[in-house]
């Protein structure tokens, strides 16, 4: 009797579901996987075009994988997957992925590569599929553009479950057949990168308090230590630096403040003035005595997403040995209600001397970024970069589709917004107009208010514009990265989807400026 010969459809589920121990007839099961992307021209006669891997496997299979796509339903669209069993000893389960169309390049209106996001999108599908299936390696197809096929795998497989019992499974990747291993390598590390940022916002305020956000920066760069300075500024030393603002937030909570400076040193040439990096690092924001509604408190536990990318920024710069030298600064607290808490209505000094009043206790980001731009400024730095969840109105403006940006130099809105096409991040350029600046000079009781003198309009800009009263550089940029802080529907890679692989790739573009000037 011939064997039954079963639709791989069919032999999924009777695997997965049927009561008998169906042993697979391929070895290694668990050990050796594949996944291969298909590339489907969406033209008017919906023909299938395969990457250059894919087709290899194809070579090697007789033409079965392109046989059974044909016959498993129908044309295969962008980001839908299916997975074929058994076709080859060595590669016992293929995942294939729609592209979408392979002509498609820098969108003028999406302000992005078409075809590299999705590649990540994908990839990252594909191997959520295959981790779902609990197979622990996948050999990944480079697409022709392995950067953004890793890219994609490595943010795709990231879980947070460090503190649950049952953990997803583990699973290694590598890059199938001969494409760019320098890309891959390079996609890797700045997908590990985003992922520690991403790690850091995942974990609950209590386990990452700023002592131990500084602790863990600290051991990821211990590596990298021969280029590398980390220092971590105590309490004194910030009552010694006079930073009334930064320490006006942080006397509301146990917890006691901590200033991150890290220094990568990667220029030979020490005269080479830095790029200076600055995230705001609340590792918990209640709102202080202005308490936020409980509702999507705990979301807060992410609110030194700027601190986070700032220095993630820096352990990938120091991995990828880039020519550059780069300072970041974190001021990390926490913003809470207490005997001791800023309240409504008192006036602190920042750093530079100026007065501002307080009064409204939960615009608490803006505060702890004055005294550190200030600081930032002793380094005669080249170009200046703040990253900060600072405005829900910028969740309102632009949702998680893009960072807006505010900056009072063209060349560095330029370099940025070519980092983002390239990374898939997203940019959008806001105004800094001086209709906002008199919106927070004009204050009752000091030089500055931290809120708009008409609270909720363009709070977004009026934020930005408190910030510059702190800034006297001339290439200075301000990331509101508060919408792109979490997920939502529309983005396919990441849950926490903040701006970080553009800012690796401003890092890389500035090291170019740096050394043409």
């Amino acid at each position: 009797t011939p064997p039954l010969r079963i639709p791989p459809s069919v032999l999924v589920q009777i695997y997965y579901t049927s009561p008998l121990r169906i042993h697979p007839p391929w070895p290694n099961f668990s050990c050796l996987h594949c996944l291969s992307i298909c590339q489907l021209l969406e033209r008017e006669d919906d023909s299938l075009h395969l990457t250059e891997s894919a087709a290899g496997v194809d070579r090697v299979l007789s033409g079965k994988l392109t046989e059974l796509l044909k016959i498993s339903g129908p044309g295969l669209k962008k980001g839908k997957s299916r997975i074929f069993y058994g076709l080859h000893e060595d590669f016992p389960c293929i995942a294939v992925v729609g592209l979408g169309r392979n002509s498609l390049g820098v969108c003028g209106t999406e302000y992005w590569d078409t075809c590299k996001e999705n590649i990540r999108a994908a990839i990252a599908g594909g191997c959520r599929v295959l981790q779902n299936h609990v197979l622990t390696h996948i050999e990944v197809d480079g697409c022709n553009d392995s950067q953004s096929a890793a890219e994609g795998a490595v943010l795709g497989l990231f879980t947070y479950d460090d503190l649950k019992t049952k953990k997803k499974t583990r699973v290694t990747t590598q890059l199938h057949g001969s494409g760019c291993v320098s890309g891959w390598e390079k996609g890797v590390l700045y997908g590990e990168g985003q992922n520690l940022a991403r790690y850091l916002m995942e974990a609950p305020a209590n386990h990452v308090t700023p002592s131990v956000f500084a602790d863990t920066i600290t051991n990821r760069l211990a590596p990298y230590a021969d280029h590398v300075t980390v220092h971590k500024r105590s309490q004194e030393w910030i009552e010694e630096q006079q930073m009334g603002a930064f320490l006006s937030v942080s006397k509301g909570s146990e917890e006691p403040p901590v200033f991150l400076e890290l220094h990568y040193n990667g220029c030979p040439d020490n005269t080479q003035c830095p790029l200076l990096l600055v995230g705001k690092g609340i590792t918990f924001d209640s709102g202080g005595i202005s308490l936020k509604p409980p509702s999507g408190m705990d979301a807060m536990r992410a609110d030194m997403g700027g601190a986070a990318t700032v220095c993630s920024a820096i352990v990938t710069a120091a991995a990828l040995n880039l020519p550059i030298n780069i300072i970041g600064l974190a001021p990390l607290c926490e913003n809470m209600p207490s005997g001791k808490a800023n309240k409504p209505g008192d006036v602190v000094t920042a750093k530079n001397g100026k007065t501002i009043q307080v009064d409204n206790t939960d615009a608490e980001g803006r505060l702890i970024l004055a005294d550190a731009l200030c600081y930032a400024h002793s380094f005669n730095p080249r170009a200046i970069v703040n990253a900060a969840t600072l405005t829900g109105a910028m969740d309102v403006a632009l949702g998680s589709a893009a960072t807006g940006v505010f900056t009072n130099s063209d060349w560095l809105w330029e370099q940025l917004h070519k980092a983002s096409v390239v990374t898939g991040d997203r940019v959008w350029r806001m105004p800094l107009f001086q209709h906002y600046t008199r919106q927070v000079t004009d204050c009752q009781l000091a030089d500055l208010n931290n809120v708009g003198k008409y609270s909720r309009s363009g709070g977004a800009c009026t934020a930005a514009a408190f910030l510059r009263e702190f800034v006297t550089a001339p290439h200075w940029a301000h990331l509101d990265i508060a919408g792109v802080m979490t997920n939502k529907d529309e983005v396919t890679v990441v849950f926490w989807n903040i701006d970080l692989r553009a800012v690796f790739d401003f890092c890389i573009d500035f090291t170019g400026f740096v050394s043409l000037s």
